[in-house]
């Protein structure tokens, strides 16, 4: 896992980042209100997938020929976006959105387990493993213990959020070794048009023809999640990790839910049960173990030998 020091302006993209997808998860959740969340998810994949190309004709770069290459974006607009995306929408009937956000932070824990499963350079040390163990706490804690056998619709939402976040999880292994040498905006072009291909049959399918009469406000939701927090986002993402590297990135999960906590009760006065800031707590602890910046300090306690 890659670490740098971070320059004052990686720290201000790097929360600049936090903000936008803490953002997110009410967009989201105010488009809900009235359009489904496929019809929801093909708006995201769709706009952005537009924005993105306009991006990489600028840009100038040759468009991918290869049969492989389009599988490839067939697979990872399946699992970044088609699964994740839909899973976590529909779980945002039922639960708010603030919940979603913690949830949501299991993706780094999944991240890890899967690439010391599939990568030999990414074995599960000690270290590692607490992280994992902590985190995985942490989403047992939020969820609570009585919602981990039920079936009622809040619980089953919860389960399809963590559905997402093995989902992104996977599309991340997958990208890690079959994406190299892609310019990751075309990577990102293609994979969000194998997504609408995928989600506009879907959607009509269940929800039938999108409509465009929409409320004002709605438009104003999907023109944040689609244009704000998944097309610029993109771009703002590989900046991000260009400057800061992979390792930093997790404090973008441990910034996103304060976040989509604060809107949610702000905008529509969510308000979470005790358990879920308990499991962010653990979480939070479980990516911090994971990032390794916070046992660094406990190494200079270590009494020497000799």
């Amino acid at each position: 896992m890659t670490q740098t020091s971070l320059s004052s302006r990686a720290w201000i993209e790097l929360a600049i980042l936090a903000l936008i997808w803490g953002g997110s998860f009410l967009s989201i959740r105010i488009a809900l209100d009235e359009i489904g969340p496929l019809t929801a998810v093909l708006h995201r994949t769709g706009w952005a997938m537009l924005v993105l190309w306009a991006v990489v004709a600028a840009m100038r770069l040759p468009l991918p020929r290869a049969p492989r290459v389009w599988v490839a974006f067939f697979v990872m607009g399946l699992l970044n976006n088609v699964i994740p995306f839909s899973l976590m929408a529909w779980g945002q009937l039922h639960i708010p959105s603030g919940l979603t956000s913690i949830l949501n932070a299991a993706t780094a824990i999944w991240g890890v387990v899967l690439a010391a499963a599939l990568f030999a350079d990414e074995r599960l040390s000690p270290r590692k493993g607490l992280g994992v163990a902590l985190g995985f706490a942490g989403v047992v804690t939020a969820i609570g213990w009585t919602n981990l056998t039920a079936l009622d619709p809040s619980s089953l939402a919860q389960w399809a959020v963590l559905g997402g976040t093995l989902s992104y999880a996977c599309a991340g292994a997958w990208g890690r070794a079959r994406l190299r040498g892609v310019p990751p905006v075309l990577s990102a072009a293609g994979m969000l048009t194998a997504s609408t291909l995928i989600m506009l049959p879907l959607a009509i399918w269940s929800e039938g023809v999108p409509s465009l009469v929409l409320h004002p406000v709605t438009w104003g939701a999907i023109a944040y999640f689609a244009l704000v927090a998944t097309a610029l986002a993109y771009l703002l993402y590989y900046r991000v990790l260009a400057m800061a590297g992979s390792g930093n990135l997790l404090l973008v999960t441990l910034l996103i839910p304060p976040v989509a906590i604060a809107l949610g009760a702000w905008v529509r006065a969510e308000a979470l049960p005790a358990h879920a800031f308990a499991g962010f707590a653990l979480l939070a602890l479980g990516l911090a173990v994971l990032d390794g910046r916070l046992l660094r300090p406990l190494k200079g306690l270590t009494p020497r030998r000799g």
